[in-house]
């Protein structure tokens, strides 16, 4: 949505419920800072309880419309057609606006261009893919055991979904989430990052160009002061059916003790510590430059981060030499903002204290204020390593590595962290790769890939504390489903 202007002259991203932006309360207004140039970008538009109150309210009259209503009334009736037609015209519009999402992913965000551009590319697969399974949502007619008696259960969208997507995959993971649960049938209400307002307000923007009705669409911005404040209140509203939460594990604890407080259902995608094994036969020079790819990209803010390095003895000292190589070649980039930098740092140095840690190339210093070199941490799995090594996401480019005897330590070690997001294996044998693949705790395991690779076609989503639920395709609409059991009961019934 453009932005609107306060009595300043200022660019605010609104509060947008019910297809049009709430006048401006500029004692609520907020700067989003540009970490590139230190320098305010814009500000938005802190909503308060009341402003909530009002989004949850506007997507359940939208969802529900009128009773036995007949044509389209609601969006839960709207033909699984319109919903269809809708989400390939917002695939269309990223095409036809790419240059703009590219240039507020990397203005907000402190991204690579490139970042930014495979963003737009994956979201408008991920458009495109489910807009292609609305069409397939159906229910089933069962057997039952009663004479003259019929029975059928109906898929049905579950309602209004608050949505919060994170900062680090600004326009994909909000993309995709907000596109399974309108493309299933349910209202939205967006919780957009204070990180990002504008990268999300153009998704809204985009969604009703392409004539998505007012009401299914609503979103709003919370500061952090009042962030864990506004979002109970919003978990707790009785229109809010679902969530839907991309985050970090702490933050996801916290969200998830709410909802279930209220008993309302979670999708989460959390945080990963991604275990990369490479076993004998692999292809080396090619395993070190996708591990090295993996851990260093967008500065290892990716839940999808390549984080620990697990090859075998033989081949250690060759794919030592070649890490090392790959991961100091890596080209710099940025963290989002100094405060993320600066954790970042702090965690590695405490990493470096672990009993036999070497850092063989890179350090926990700080290149810039918001750039750290790409660094490889040599640990013993003997001793007892820094607990933020295996349970703690650095957002930093680097990675740490371990050498183990064989496939057993090599899967012990990758499945003794408590995340369980997504794992790779660098293996020639498909027979051995898939063997082991089968042992890993993760949502996915990719073979001789990059880790931070997704499929709009597969499944995608954590185990342990990485969440629970899955996105992508017909998973995704599953997520925003529930099904209903209608039984018909004849004469003599």
């Amino acid at each position: 949505m453009p932005f609107k202007k306060d009595s300043q002259g200022r660019n605010i991203v609104p509060t947008f419920i019910d297809g049009a932006a709430l006048p401006i309360d500029e004692s609520r207004i907020h700067p989003v800072i540009g970490s590139t140039e230190d320098k305010t970008l814009h500000y938005y538009a802190a909503a308060d309880r009341a402003a909530c109150d009002r989004a949850c309210d506007v997507a359940w009259k939208t969802f529900a419309g009128e009773t036995l209503a007949t044509g389209a009334n609601g969006w839960r009736r709207v033909s699984a057609e319109a919903r269809r037609d809708i989400l390939q015209a917002v695939a269309h519009l990223y095409s036809k606006r790419r240059a703009e999402l590219v240039e507020a992913q990397v203005s907000e965000t402190n991204c690579p261009e490139a970042w930014a551009e495979q963003n737009v590319t994956l979201s408008i697969k991920y458009l495109k893919e489910i807009a292609s399974r609305v069409s397939s949502i159906h229910g089933e007619i069962p057997p039952v055991e009663k004479e003259n008696t019929f029975a059928f259960v109906f898929k049905e969208p579950i309602g209004p979904v608050l949505c919060i997507p994170p900062w680090n995959g600004a326009l994909v993971l909000a993309t995709r989430g907000l596109a399974s649960a309108i493309g299933a049938g349910c209202t939205v209400v967006l919780k957009a990052s204070e990180l990002c307002p504008y990268t999300h307000s153009l998704i809204v923007d985009l969604f009703h160009e392409a004539k998505l009705p007012a009401g299914v669409l609503n979103s709003l911005s919370t500061d952090r002061a009042t962030a864990a404040e506004i979002t109970t209140h919003l978990i707790a509203n009785p229109h809010i059916r679902k969530i839907e939460f991309i985050g970090s594990a702490a933050v996801g604890r916290e969200i998830g003790a709410v909802a279930a407080k209220h008993l309302k259902p979670i999708l989460m995608e959390l945080g990963g510590k991604c275990p990369a094994l490479v076993l004998e036969g692999a292809d080396l020079p090619k395993a070190a430059q996708l591990c090295a790819q993996g851990a260093t990209l967008h500065h290892g803010q990716i839940c999808f981060s390549t984080e620990r390095i697990i090859v075998q003895k033989s081949i250690a000292k060759e794919f030592q030499k070649l890490l090392t190589k790959a991961i100091s070649q890596a080209p710099p980039t940025r963290a989002i903002n100094t405060t993320f930098a600066e954790k970042g740092a702090s965690l590695l140095q405490a990493a470096s204290t672990t009993p036999g840690a070497k850092f063989l190339t890179g350090s926990p210093i700080l290149s810039t204020p918001t750039s750290l070199a790409p660094s490889l941490i040599l640990i013993d799995p003997t001793k007892t390593p820094s607990p933020a090594l295996l349970d703690e996401e650095s957002f930093t480019p680097s990675a740490s590595l371990y050498v183990v005897e064989n496939d057993i330590e090599a899967i012990h070690l990758a499945n003794s962290s408590a995340y369980g997001l997504n794992a790779t294996i660098h293996c020639n044998d498909m027979e051995r790769a898939m063997r082991v693949a089968r042992e890993l705790e993760a949502g996915q395991v990719h073979v001789n890939s990059s880790s931070v690779f997704t499929s709009a076609t597969g499944p995608q989503g954590g185990v342990k504390g990485s969440g629970w639920g899955r996105q992508n395709g017909k998973w995704g609409l599953e997520e925003f489903l529930v099904e209903k059991f209608v039984t018909w009961h004849g004469k003599g019934g």
